[in-house]
């Protein structure tokens, strides 16, 4: 929903529908068979991006100062062939607007993305993927130490 919101033109839920605006997912959820994790599944942002190659037009493209894989909306003529070639299936087609959509950390809102900001648990975190590796180790070090179950 937070998503939705920034990414629209009125900047409000409501006022994005009544607006015959339709909110284009830039991030999907996984849950396992179990139904005991979810996943957020979003763009990996690849250092080496197929999406990248595989745009005619230049649409696509990796942005030097930050790293994001980003699209330009208005050189985008909707081929897909950014779809087709994404190996984690995380850049969908507007039917719409005739243009690829993917998440973009919501590069202009600030530093972190607006799913982060409102996740009312705090269970979303915005973090370099060093400091994302230690966090895990530490946590799986802390329940192994404690005999819990990991």
């Amino acid at each position: 929903m937070a998503c939705s919101i920034t990414h629209s033109r009125s900047k409000d839920l409501v006022g994005a529908f009544l607006s015959g605006e339709r909110p284009v997912r830039r991030v999907t959820v996984e849950t396992n068979p179990e139904r005991t994790i979810n996943l957020p599944v979003q763009c990996r942002q690849c250092q080496d991006p197929k999406c990248v190659h595989a745009c005619m037009t230049g649409a696509m493209y990796l942005d030097a100062g930050t790293g994001l894989v980003l699209n330009r909306k208005e050189k985008c003529v909707g081929c897909w062939m950014c779809v087709m070639v994404c190996p984690y299936g995380v850049i969908t087609p507007s039917e719409e607007h005739k243009v690829a959509v993917k998440c973009d950390q919501c590069l202009s809102e600030g530093h972190d993305p607006a799913c982060v900001k409102s996740c009312p648990t705090k269970a979303l975190s915005f973090m370099p993927i060093g400091a994302f590796d230690k966090t895990v180790k530490k946590a799986f070090l802390s329940k192994f130490i404690s005999g819990e179950e990991v």
